[in-house]
């Protein structure tokens, strides 16, 4: 009672108005401690929470989710690194060895975490630097098995599915070597990337016939249904004379420059190349030649531009010998004659010779000579087009493009004559490296016409675009598609012809995402480039490693020197012999 009547009278003496606790203050420290502020209204979860802190770094700054502390929050927790003792000054020279085995390393390294989920949907898998290996969901089949990636957006693992980033460890750095060799004298004018020439857009009209030269024959429609298995037909070597003339030596441009007709000059293989720029790959360079006010676009003698590539865009793409490629023929060097060769001698096979079914163009082939070439021309229109750049009416800019035509077909519900581009994609080996996931032509080319595209879409996105710009430009009605394989995986003299499709190049173009504008505009930034020197010659160089155009101001007769060079050594050598 006596305990009691204490308590009662302390109470009594306590002034009015204060309650039980510290006596408020408005200073910001209590006995030299900081003293957090805090609300009526917060709710507290518990007295102390020492492990608040440590679920928070180990949550990456978010608490873990709890029924238990639902709509409640720790009290004080946003200023708890307030109260943290400060480190030691020798604190950073002291360390701690210690014995026991790191979890996180394996025989991939310190960090290669493996993890493995079943049957969770989005569970979460190791990146290293990006944005999340996740588990997928494997098309009718359980899911499970080990996601892996080591960078990027999209590593992820399904049970009987490749594991993206696998032995990436291991993969040897590719370096490329560029199409021609940087001289000292050359002088760095523009060093331009990929980002910013994605981001140029002209728009342009559809163009204009100027004239036309040549012949055509008329298209096999029998290709176009599909094969018995078994009963391929053989792609045949025919011997037909085909020309690519650069520009500058194209007698008929020639005509068209005296007579100011255009700005620029080029041929449509050189022009799709600097259209489609951002999706190459490999190395290549234009040569480009300003006489007064006139831009011509050229290429060197045996340039990468006359050859077609094979899975250049894909993301494990074919290997030289230098980088650890083993099969000889599927080196993208041996590959890209491969494709060459198919490509003209598909052109010449699936056309109907015979004068009956020939079309002839207002001139003869231009560049056809009977007393020098042994071998007869090959179906080919050479149609001269022009197009305006112009981006006001005081300066109109105008080009001059020669376009290639490959045949002609009746249209089935008119009747009309309809020009045609012919082109064929060719599949190696689809188990082989550099492969790029491509399914077996062989059994998926009926069933899964679509995938087999959709892939061959991805793997060569850049000849595709030129192909289809090409097609474009010479105002094709029908763009042919030619499926090639060897008949033999191992060796690359003998293929068969598999089928063939056709498109729209409009519809084409759509489905690929291509866009002219974005083209015409990289034209038309280069051209002026060249425009703002003096006259002279500069030459357009894709880095052979990097998504980068580099345009140099060469000395005059560059490139003539090193014709002439080489010709004084193969004399020599016919002596000696």
């Amino acid at each position: 009672m006596a305990e009691s009547l204490d308590f009662v009278k302390i109470c009594e003496s306590c002034p009015p108005g204060d309650g039980w606790g510290p006596s408020v203050t408005t200073e910001i420290t209590l006995d030299g401690v900081p003293y957090a502020p805090f609300s009526k209204g917060d709710k507290l979860g518990r007295m102390a929470d020492w492990t608040a802190e440590g679920k928070d770094r180990e949550r990456g700054g978010r608490l873990q989710y709890s029924r238990q502390y639902r709509d409640q929050q720790v009290y004080g927790t946003g200023h708890a690194v307030v109260f943290n003792a400060p480190p030691a000054e020798d604190e950073s020279t002291f360390s701690v060895v210690s014995n026991v085995r790191d979890s996180t390393k394996s025989k991939f390294g310190r960090g290669a975490v493996f993890t493995r989920g079943r049957g969770q949907r989005g569970g979460r898998g190791d990146t290293r630097g990006g944005r999340g290996g996740q588990f997928q969901r494997a098309a009718g089949g359980r899911q499970g098995g080990y996601g892996y990636d080591r960078g990027g957006r999209g590593g992820a693992g399904a049970r009987g599915g490749r594991r993206f980033g696998w032995k990436d460890y291991d993969k040897p750095a590719r370096n490329r070597d560029a199409s021609i060799n940087i001289k000292a004298d050359w002088e760095l004018l523009e060093e331009i990337d990929f980002n910013r020439l994605a981001k140029l857009n002209l728009d342009a009209d559809d163009g204009e016939d100027l004239d036309d030269y040549g012949f055509l024959y008329y298209y096999d429609r029998s290709y176009d249904k599909q094969p018995v298995k078994g009963s391929e037909r053989k792609l045949t070597a025919i011997d037909r004379a085909a020309y690519n003339v650069t520009t500058s030596s194209d007698p008929v441009i020639q005509e068209y420059a005296e007579k100011d007709e255009a700005t620029i000059f080029a041929t449509d293989s050189i022009l799709s190349m600097l259209m489609c720029s951002t999706r190459s790959v490999y190395p290549w360079d234009i040569v480009i030649v300003r006489q007064g006010n006139k831009i011509f676009l050229d290429k060197r003698d045996n340039a990468n531009l006359d050859m077609v590539t094979v899975n250049e865009n894909a993301a494990d793409a074919p290997l030289e010998a230098a980088d650890g490629g083993k099969d000889v023929v599927n080196q993208p060097s041996a590959l890209a004659e491969e494709a060459t060769y198919i490509n003209h001698n598909f052109a010449n096979q699936v056309v109907s010779e015979g004068e009956s079914t020939k079309v002839e163009m207002a001139h003869a082939n231009p560049f056809y000579n009977s007393s020098e070439d042994t071998d007869p021309p090959a179906s080919k229109a050479y149609k001269y087009r022009r197009f305006d750049l112009s981006t006001n009416e005081e300066e109109p800019v105008y080009l001059i493009v020669r376009t290639e035509i490959d045949a002609v077909q009746k249209n089935a519900i008119s009747g009309e004559d309809q020009l045609v581009t012919i082109k064929a994609l060719n599949e190696f080996d689809s188990r082989a490296q550099g492969s790029g996931g491509a399914l077996d032509w062989r059994t998926k080319l009926v069933a899964q016409r679509g995938a087999v595209v959709t892939t061959e879409m991805k793997n060569n996105s850049c000849k595709l675009a030129r192909w289809t710009v090409q097609s474009i430009l010479s105002k094709s009605d029908v763009m042919k598609l030619g499926f090639v394989s060897r008949a033999n995986p191992r060796s690359n003299d003998k293929h068969v012809i598999l089928g063939v499709i056709g498109w729209k190049p409009r519809d084409f173009a759509n489905q690929m995402n291509l866009s002219l504008s974005n083209g015409w505009g990289i034209v038309r930034t280069i051209a002026d480039m060249c425009l703002k020197r003096e006259e002279g010659k500069f030459v357009l160089v894709k880095d052979p490693n990097k998504s980068i155009l580099r345009l140099y101001q060469v000395p005059a007769g560059s490139f003539e020197d090193d014709d002439n060079e080489e010709e004084p050594e193969e004399v020599e050598e016919e002596a000696e012999e």
